[in-house]
């Protein structure tokens, strides 16, 4: 992939005309959902360097991560007579930036564009890293590609305006984050006061969350190897995440925490992470996430969409765990019994 320019900005006029400028261009097409349409859209579009881009807005949430929406933008940067030199810029949340980044890279077999993620989980997830996609047939990000955004920028600006939950969903990877970075960053997140947070010790752990991702991304863009070691708490977060499509939907991030919790705990049983940690953990993500309301009956239905994710090879389900805080091990494989184990920790906790 091409290499992907991650800017913290303090001045977002500026910032986004240098990065339109960067890119060759006919046309600009802008593309938002309904909420980031009202409320963040016209931050941007009073730009100079927005002067007649046109904008694609689609339904909001995460159930309309969709082909529907995706034809959708097809459709529309057709009819505007977008080109293989179009640019299209995505500001939004990581719905926004992975349906947009995917319909970039498949429009005219690919044009330019640029993500401005507007919540504190695209800021440290979605938008960065190159993972485009859409959800398909109930499972999530089934049908996607990598594929770098020309540059992706970051201004917590926009964060004010966020409330509580979504400051919430985009705080799991942060975790995540610290979990596979070191002790140091783990124990400044899990002493932050993330529901009153102080914005400007926010913005510098943001930079610090994004670099961990990018060091990772960098080395293996693709998830051949060590890039799995962000899949800590996906395998079985995405499982909570396609089981809560089929009743109530919730927040991506806080499917990763309750991910985060049977991992943790697969982690203290197979590979020697101390249950120090994971109770300390453990305990800030129920404190702060709840927890999904699951019984013994749900477990085979869970099991069956672990089944699905995309790091499995030959039906064994692959997880990442860790030896301890920033000692990652990927590909390990867990037994039924374990697993289910591991879903009786995280009811009974």
């Amino acid at each position: 992939m091409s290499p992907q320019k991650v800017v913290i900005s303090d001045q977002l006029d500026r910032t986004l005309a240098e990065a339109i400028a960067e890119c060759e261009h006919d046309k600009v097409f802008v593309l938002a959902d309904e909420t980031t349409a009202e409320f963040c859209l016209p931050v941007i579009e009073q730009f100079d360097s927005m002067a007649g881009a046109k904008r694609i807005v689609i339904e909001a949430t995460d159930t309309h991560k969709n082909l529907a929406s995706l034809s959708h933008v097809w459709q529309e940067l057709s009819d505007g007579g977008a080109t293989r030199h179009t640019l299209l810029i995505n500001i939004g949340g990581g719905m926004v930036t992975d349906l947009g980044g995917f319909a970039a890279s498949t429009f005219k077999r690919g044009i330019n564009y640029i993500n401005i993620p507007t919540t504190l989980l695209s800021m440290v997830d979605a938008s960065v890293g190159g993972k485009t996609g859409i959800n398909f047939l109930g499972l999530k990000n089934e049908i996607g590609v990598f594929n770098n955004a020309k540059s992706v920028i970051l201004d917590t600006e926009f964060l004010k305006t966020l409330d509580t939950e979504n400051m919430l969903s985009g705080y799991a990877e942060m975790l995540k984050h610290g979990l596979i970075n070191d002790a140091k960053m783990l124990g400044e997140l899990l002493s932050f006061d993330i529901e009153h947070p102080d914005l400007e010790q926010l913005k510098r752990m943001v930079a610090e969350s994004v670099a961990v991702k990018q060091r990772i991304v960098t080395e293996d863009p693709t998830e051949k190897g060590i890039r799995k070691a962000l899949n800590l708490g996906h395998t079985a977060g995405h499982a909570f995440e396609s089981f809560a499509l089929k009743h109530k939907p919730v927040l991506h991030g806080y499917a990763v925490a309750w991910g985060l919790i049977v991992e943790l705990y697969l982690s203290a049983i197979k590979t020697g992470f101390p249950t120090d940690k994971m109770r300390q953990t453990v305990r800030f993500i129920l404190d702060h996430y709840g927890k999904m309301n699951i019984t013994c009956d749900d477990y085979p239905t869970l099991l069956e969409l672990m089944t699905h994710d995309k790091k499995n090879i030959a039906g064994i389900i692959n997880f990442t765990l860790l030896g301890g805080v920033g000692d990652i091990l990927i590909d390990q494989t867990a037994t039924k019994e374990e697993i289910y184990e591991a879903f009786d920790f995280y009811r009974e906790s």
